[in-house]
Parts: structure tokens; sequence; C-alpha cells
């Protein structure tokens, strides 16, 4: 096989054969199942090491060019798989490493999850007085706030390392603060032995 595609960026395994990219990205987009925003399709596949950045781009832009993927929103780039590009993903998907495949979709539901958590429970930096950070958290049920917390911190990538410790596991940070709230002691070992794991 012609490999056709930089390797910069690439795991073991991974892709170099540009209509392997474009094959990739109709399997993946077609187990999405809906409107997906472009950078995050590009970040999931160079994060996980499926294919090279510059190479991913390049397949997008063709596959877009060819109609097989289309824009449902140009202004926040949202592509989505068309009529064509479902036909590649369902007739060619399996020249295509049954590994790179459940890696390519494990790798997309983490994402969209993440995605979910962050949505669900923000997180806003915001500039104190006096120098510092100020982390504003808000854990929610994904309709109404359960609860509401801003921390100090003295530099800018400490708040942004509370960011993402607090993204990891919300629902964790919510059972702790509760638990000290209400004084229940079981409660706080409990979330204290699920902090250590």
């Amino acid at each position: 096989m012609d490999f056709d595609a930089f390797a910069g960026g690439i795991e073991p395994g991974g892709l170099r054969s540009k209509s392997d990219i474009g094959i990739l990205i109709c399997y993946m987009l077609d187990n999405i199942n809906k409107p997906f925003p472009k950078e995050d399709l590009i970040s999931v596949i160079q994060e996980n090491g499926l294919a090279n950045y510059f190479e991913t781009i390049s397949a997008l832009s063709e596959l877009i060019k060819c109609e097989n993927i289309e824009y449902t929103d140009e202004v926040q780039e949202t592509v989505q798989i068309t009529k064509n590009g479902r036909l590649i993903s369902r007739q060619l998907h399996t020249s295509l490493s049954l590994s790179i495949r459940q890696k390519a979709i494990n790798a997309t539901a983490k994402f969209i999850e993440k995605r979910k958590v962050e949505r669900e429970n923000p997180v806003s930096i915001r500039k104190a007085e006096g120098g510092g950070y100020n982390v504003t958290f808000r854990i929610t049920d994904g309709m109404r706030d359960l609860m509401a917390l801003t921390l100090f911190v003295p530099d800018l990538s400490e708040a942004n390392a509370v960011k993402r410790n607090f993204h990891k596991n919300p629902e964790r940070i919510y059972s702790i603060v509760l638990a000290a709230v209400i004084g229940e002691k079981e409660m706080i070992n409990e979330a204290l032995k699920e902090l250590k794991r």
C-alpha cells in the first residue's frame, strides 16, 4: 500500500493513507449519527493518534468537496454525514482494522461524555482583584444548579489544573462538600476512599 500521509503524530497502527482517513471520518460520523463540530472530530482523531492532523484536515476538506459530509452550521463548523458518506462508511469500513474502528468509536464516546460533563458543570476563571484568580464551579443535574463554589488560586496554571481535575468527576466534589457540610462522617470517609482510587 502506498502511504501518502505524513507520519507525525500517528500511533502504531494509525492511518497513513488519505483514503483510509476519509473512510474513518465517514465511519465516525455515521456512528455519531448527528451533527458534530469539525474541530472536535479533528481533536478526537489527533489526540488518539489515529491519523496526522494535517492529513485529517485535508481528508475532511476532500469529503466536504465531494459531498460525503456537509456543514450543518458553517459559522460553528458543525458537520454531518450525507447519504453518499454513509454509503462509503457502510461499504468500506471493513478496510479499516477492527482495532482502529473500536479505538475511534471509544475515543468519540469518551469525548462526547467529557463535553457533556463540561457543559452541565461549567467552570469560569476570572482574574481576582490584587492578583490571582477566582475559579467558580457550578454543579448541575442537567437542569438546575445543585451547588456553586468559588475558590481562589494564585495563578492561571493552577486555575486550569483545578478546572481539569474538577471535570474529571464533579459528582465526587459534590459528595465531599455535601458530606462535610452536613457532618456525615461515613459519607466523608467513603468520598475520601473514592478519591484515593
